[in-house]
C-alpha cells in the first residue's frame, strides 16, 4: 500500500439552499497527481479552502498523515501591502521560515543565547539555502526585483509571488488553484517540468488541459454533488467519462420506461394491501428517484449571429509605442484579412496587452494609423473583466444590454433563455451577482460580450478561469465564428484549436507572423535552436573525434557490449510502453499505480543512458 497522504470521507459542503457536494469520499497517496475538474460553481476552490483548513464544513472527516507538510496556492492570494517581495517569501510560517526568524531573533540579541542549537538545527534543515532558492525560483517566474513592495504588483504578479512562496517550502502534498493563470508559456513549461519531478503529491484545479495531461495520472470530477474518479489522464478521462455519462442516460430511460407502468399499477390498486404489494409500493419508490433524475449535461451554446463584416476590417500602418526604453511596436503594418483568426503569444511584458488596447483605442500609437472598415463590430473581453454592479441580479445584467437576442435567420431568444444557455438555471438568473463563482461572473462576462452580435472578437487570456466545459464548447464557437478573431492566450491548447497563425512577440518590437498554431510554432523552435547548437559546435572537435576513432577499431568486448545495447534498449523502451499502457488502463490498485509510477522515470534515465552508450560505440569502426 502506498503511504497514504490524506483521506477525506462523506464530505458535505452547502451555502444556505445551494448543495456543493454531499458525501463525497477519495484519497490521495504518496506519489499521486491528480487534476480536479468540475464546473464553474459546483465547488472546486471551496473544496481545496476546505481541504487547507480555510473554509469549514458541514459533515464529514478530513486526515492528514501526521507531520505531513502542506503547501497551498490560492486563486487570489493576500499579502500585507508593505510587505516586499522576498519577505512575502517568507511569509507564511513554515518550520523553516520560523527557524530562520529565531536565528534572525537570537544574533539580534546580546549574547546570542541558544547560537549554538540554532546553527546545528539550521545546518539539519538546510536552512541556509531558503533565501537562494527563494530567489531562484523568483526569477524562474520572471519576478527580479526582490526588494519591491507587495502593493506596486499586478494581480499576475502576485500569483507568482504566491507561487514561488509555496514551491521553496517543498512541501511534501501540493494544493494548486489553478497554478498557470498569469504565467507566460515558457513559465508554465518550467511549472510542468518542476512538478513532474520527484514523488511529489499533488492536488490541482486547472483549466490548461495539456498542463493537466502532462502533470497529473489521475481525475477526479465533482458532477452533481458527487465525485467520480478516473486513474488515467485528460483524453482517457474525456472518454471514460461519456462512458458514464451514456450508462447513467440509459438507467433513467430504463426507469422511465417501467415508471410509466408501475405508475398505472399504483393508481389501480386498491388501499388495502397485502405484503407483496408494500414491497412492490416501496420499490415504486425507489424507482421514482431513479426516473426523475435529471442529469445535468447540457453544454453552454454559443450560437450567436455574427453581424456582417465587409472586405476592408481594418489596417495597421507604420505603428510606433515605447515606455521609455521599452520598444512595444516598431514601425508595425498589418492588413487584416476577412475571418481571420490570428493568436498572440510572447512572454509577459512583451506588450500583447497593449497591442489590444491600441487597436481598440484604449490607448494611442507614438505614430502610426489604424483605419479600421465602418462594418467591423468589435467584441472585446479584457482581462480584466467587466465591472459588475454586485448587487443586481443576473438577469438584470443582460436586460440592461438587450431584451431579445438575434440568433439569424428570423430566431430570436429572450435575455432568460439566453442565459440558460449559458448554464444559468431560471433561479440562478435571480440569483444577485455578489453570490456567483468567479469562473461564473467571466461566463456572464462571455455572454455580455458575445450576445451584442461582434463580427470581430477580441480576447484577452479568455481562458482564465473559465471551466474546462465552457471552454470546449468556446473553442467550437469559435472554429466556426463568421468573424475576425484575435486571441491573446497562454492556454496552449485552446490556441490550437482556434488559430490559424500566430503573432509571436520576442520583445523590444520584434514582431514575427507564424503560419500554424502554437504546437507547430514550438517545434520549429525547438528545431531551430537545435539547429543552430549544431552550427556553434566547432568543427575541430568533430575533425578530431572521427580521426581518433579511425585510429581503432572496435574491440572484441565493445563488439559484443554494442550487440547486447541494441537487445537491452528494445527490452527497455517495450518495457516502457507496457507501463505507459496500464497506467492508462484504469485497472491498477494505488499500490501498483505508485510502484509503475516510480520505476518509470528509472526507466527514461536508463533509456538514454543506454542510447548515449551505444552512440559512442556506434561511431568506433567495427
Amino acid at each position: 500500500m502506498a503511504n497514504p497522504y490524506l483521506q477525506v470521507d462523506g464530505l458535505t459542503k452547502s451555502f444556505g439552499d445551494l448543495v456543493l457536494f454531499k458525501n463525497i469520499s477519495f484519497g490521495v497517496a504518496e506519489g499521486q497527481r491528480i487534476g480536479l475538474i468540475a464546473k464553474n460553481g459546483t465547488g472546486k476552490t471551496t473544496l481545496l479552502s476546505i481541504l487547507s483548513g480555510k473554509e469549514g464544513y458541514d459533515e464529514g472527516s478530513i486526515v492528514y498523515r501526521r507531520d505531513l507538510r502542506v503547501g497551498y496556492l490560492e486563486q487570489d492570494p493576500q499579502y500585507p501591502e508593505e510587505l516586499t517581495v522576498l519577505e512575502a517569501c517568507f511569509y507564511h510560517g513554515t518550520p523553516i521560515v520560523q527557524l530562520i526568524k529565531e536565528y534572525e531573533k537570537c544574533m539580534e540579541t546580546e549574547g546570542n543565547p541558544g547560537l549554538e542549537d540554532l546553527l546545528a538545527r539550521m545546518e539539519q534543515e538546510k536552512a541556509w539555502d531558503y533565501e537562494r532558492k527563494a530567489k531562484q525560483i523568483l526569477s524562474q517566474l520572471k519576478i527580479r526585483n526582490f526588494d519591491q513592495q507587495i502593493k506596486h504588483l499586478s494581480g499576475g504578479q502576485l500569483k507568482r509571488v504566491a507561487l514561488a512562496n509555496v514551491l521553496i517550502t517543498e512541501p511534501d502534498f501540493l494544493i494548486l488553484d489553478e497554478p498557470t493563470n498569469h504565467l507566460d508559456l515558457d513559465m508554465t513549461e518550467w511549472l510542468e517540468g518542476y512538478l513532474s519531478r520527484g514523488t511529489l503529491s499533488l492536488l490541482m484545479v486547472t483549466h490548461d488541459r495539456y498542463f493537466l495531461d502532462r502533470v497529473c495520472s489521475e481525475i477526479i470530477e465533482i458532477d452533481n454533488k458527487q465525485i467520480y474518479s478516473y486513474k488515467g489522464n485528460y483524453s482517457y478521462y474525456l472518454e471514460k467519462r461519456q462512458e458514464r455519462i451514456d450508462a447513467t442516460n440509459a438507467e433513467i430511460e430504463r426507469a422511465n420506461n417501467l415508471y410509466r407502468t408501475e405508475l398505472e399499477w399504483m393508481r389501480r390498486m386498491p388501499q388495502a394491501r397485502g405484503h407483496k404489494a408494500r414491497y412492490r409500493e416501496e420499490a415504486f419508490y425507489e424507482l421514482e428517484k431513479v426516473a426523475k433524475q435529471r442529469f445535468d449535461n447540457r453544454n453552454v451554446k454559443l450560437d450567436v449571429k455574427a453581424s456582417y463584416i465587409g472586405s476592408k476590417i481594418f489596417e495597421a500602418d507604420h505603428l510606433y509605442k515605447s515606455f521609455g526604453d521599452l520598444k512595444i511596436l516598431e514601425d508595425f503594418s498589418y492588413i487584416f484579412a476577412r475571418y481571420e483568426k490570428m493568436g498572440i503569444v510572447g512572454n509577459n511584458g512583451t506588450g500583447k496587452s497593449t497591442f489590444i488596447k491600441i487597436l481598440m483605442g484604449e490607448q494611442k500609437p507614438d505614430s502610426g494609423t489604424l483605419d479600421i472598415g465602418e462594418t467591423v463590430r468589435f467584441g472585446y473581453y479584457s482581462q480584466e473583466g467587466l465591472k459588475f454592479d454586485e448587487q443586481m441580479k443576473v438577469i438584470d445584467v443582460i436586460q440592461d444590454i438587450a431584451e431579445v437576442i438575434e440568433l439569424g435567420g428570423g430566431r430570436k431568444l429572450t435575455a432568460s433563455q439566453f442565459l440558460q444557455h449559458f448554464l444559468f438555471t431560471p433561479e440562478q438568473q435571480h440569483n444577485y451577482v455578489y453570490k456567483l463563482s468567479g469562473g461564473e461572473k467571466r461566463r456572464l462576462y462571455l455572454c455580455t460580450v458575445l450576445m451584442r452580435n461582434p463580427n470581430f472578437l477580441v480576447l484577452d487570456e479568455p481562458t482564465n478561469d473559465l471551466d474546462i466545459i465552457t471552454l470546449q464548447v468556446l473553442e467550437e464557437y469559435l472554429q466556426n465564428f463568421k468573424g475576425c478573431v484575435i486571441v491573446v492566450s497562454h492556454d496552449r491548447y485552446f490556441t490550437d484549436k482556434v488559430v490559424d497563425h500566430l503573432l509571436v512577440f520576442n520583445g523590444q518590437g520584434d514582431i514575427r507572423d507564424f503560419p500554424g498554431n502554437y504546437t507547430q510554432y514550438r517545434d520549429w523552435k525547438d528545431a531551430k535552436e537545435q539547429h543552430e547548437k549544431e552550427q556553434e559546435k566547432p568543427k575541430e572537435e568533430k575533425t578530431a573525434r572521427v580521426r581518433l576513432n579511425d585510429k581503432r577499431k572496435m574491440t572484441f568486448k565493445e563488439k559484443k557490449e554494442f550487440e547486447q545495447l541494441e537487445t537491452l534498449i528494445a527490452e527497455l523502451e517495450q518495457e516502457k510502453a507496457d507501463i505507459e499502457a496500464a497506467l492508462c488502463s484504469g485497472t491498477l490498485s494505488v499500490d501498483e499505480l505508485t510502484e509503475k509510477s516510480k520505476r518509470l522515470p528509472e526507466l527514461n534515465d536508463l533509456i538514454d543512458e543506454k542510447t548515449m552508450r551505444w552512440l559512442e560505440l556506434s561511431e568506433i569502426e567495427s
